[in-house]
């Protein structure tokens, strides 16, 4: 099992996801979305398993604009331009992935 937990240094989910997988004793990798972002190809990956809705926090106000543009390329091109429009903590677990704190679908990964 190879985690990823992609999240931000001050969200409580990104926090409340990392106490999670330490409590039992899971490796994880964590990475500073804002700091790093994510590449390309991790984000696709995380879109094909969540959905392009579901990935955006549309609590942001900036991600108003991402409702104007025309196709799901510019979209996800904003998003990697500016990584604090994705929702998380985003944990990857191969081609699995969630958005969000979801504790009951990390439970069926182990």
């Amino acid at each position: 099992m190879n985690i990823q937990i992609f999240g931000k240094s001050k969200c409580f989910d990104t926090k409340k996801a990392e106490r999670y997988f330490k409590e039992r004793r899971i490796k994880f990798q964590a990475v500073d979305l804002v700091k790093f972002g994510m590449s390309r190809g991790e984000l696709q990956s995380v879109k094909n398993a969540v959905g392009l809705e579901n990935l955006v926090d549309w609590d942001n106000p900036d991600a108003a604009i991402l409702r104007y543009l025309a196709g799901e390329g510019d979209k996800l091109e904003k998003l990697l331009d500016n990584p604090r429009l994705i929702r998380t903590p985003v944990v990857r677990n191969g081609r699995q992935a969630t958005v969000g704190y979801c504790p009951d679908v990390w439970k069926d990964w182990t």
